[in-house]
């Protein structure tokens, strides 16, 4: 087989290693450090769960160059937010709700769009591009339409992939999208995105909510080419969303310890969640006295905590945290 002689050559743009790692590439850019990068972000979680309050939150600290989850300090840059499940009085009431009472400049709405969102956020990043924005599209489902087709993952993968490209091509901006999870329970939270595995395979980074039963506490699992993959303990209140702790590492601490007293009795809880105050081992004495609970019975419920996987038992009779994989922070 043989090549047109008025075609391309298939090779023009090879490049070598010696080239490649010649290169001073600009870091990556982050909208929140550690957790949202640069690129195609999908938020996902079920129903009612608080996703729209949490992009609110992360527009809010983005575009007044504030905190995000009341603990990360993020750079500011212009912000458009695509409310597409919204109105203006109902955004008003969100932004009085979370502290907002007067406009901050680079925060700017649509709730309606007037022509296609792919042509919407070109127009926004070609105005804006120079400053790295961030575009927030909520929710997907608003613009994805249906598809009848037998290649039902080639569509997804394509849909994704021609938003990915317009911030991909305006180097510094960063898209997040809210989408909404499939029904039942997931062991692999990337199995959790609504539709076929072409949505998550064409995004640069995940972020999946998991709310505790009955409780403002919830989980942030994330996992991206760039960001540090963990999850972190955040807590929703009267709209608002806090991170457990004042760092990363705290906040992935605090979801250890969350996820190793879930689903166990009064007692087992108050002893799992003793042993996690403490960096160091302790003992069952240690772990009984505060308490106020027999020495014998907080022995048992050690041992077994650690057989479940709970607790980690250091040393005969000795029993500490289960550690928490490190925060990377990627500058």
């Amino acid at each position: 087989m043989t090549i047109s002689p008025t075609a391309a050559d298939p090779l023009d743009e090879v490049f070598s290693s010696a080239w490649l790692t010649a290169q001073q590439f600009q870091p990556v850019e982050y909208v929140v450090p550690g957790v949202i990068p640069e690129g195609l972000t999908i938020l996902v979680a079920p129903p009612k769960v608080g996703k729209s309050w949490m992009v609110l939150g992360i527009a809010q600290a983005a575009a007044s160059g504030g905190k995000a989850f009341g603990a990360i300090q993020v750079k500011q840059r212009p912000v458009l937010y695509l409310a597409l499940e919204d109105g203006p009085r109902r955004l008003q009431s969100r932004l009085n709700v979370i502290g907002v009472t007067e406009g901050i400049q680079d925060l700017m709405f649509l709730t309606r769009l007037g022509a296609s969102v792919v042509d919407t956020i070109t127009a926004f990043l070609e105005r804006h591009g120079h400053n790295k924005p961030l575009i927030i599209l909520d929710t997907l489902g608003k613009v994805r339409g249906t598809y009848g087709g037998n290649d039902a993952y080639g569509n997804d993968y394509s849909q994704m992939s021609a938003l990915k490209g317009l911030v991909d091509d305006v180097p510094g901006s960063s898209l997040l999208v809210v989408h909404h999870t499939n029904k039942g329970e997931k062991s692999d939270f990337l199995d959790s995105v609504s539709g076929t595995q072409g949505l998550a395979g064409a995004a640069d980074s995940i972020l999946a909510i998991r709310r505790e039963r009955n409780t403002d506490s919830s989980t942030l699992h994330v996992t991206s080419r760039d960001a540090a993959e963990g999850e972190y303990a955040l807590t929703l209140t009267d709209g608002v969303w806090s991170m457990d702790g004042t760092t990363l590492q705290e906040a992935a601490n605090a979801a250890v310890a969350r996820a190793a007293s879930s689903g166990v009795g009064d007692d087992m809880k108050r002893i799992i969640e003793q042993v996690n105050k403490y960096p160091e081992a302790r003992n069952a004495e240690d772990i009984a006295i505060p308490l106020g609970l027999d020495k014998k019975l907080v022995g048992t419920y050690l041992a077994r905590a650690a057989e479940d996987g709970r607790i980690h038992r250091q040393s005969r009779g000795m029993y500490a945290p289960i550690p928490s994989p490190i925060a990377v922070h990627h500058p």
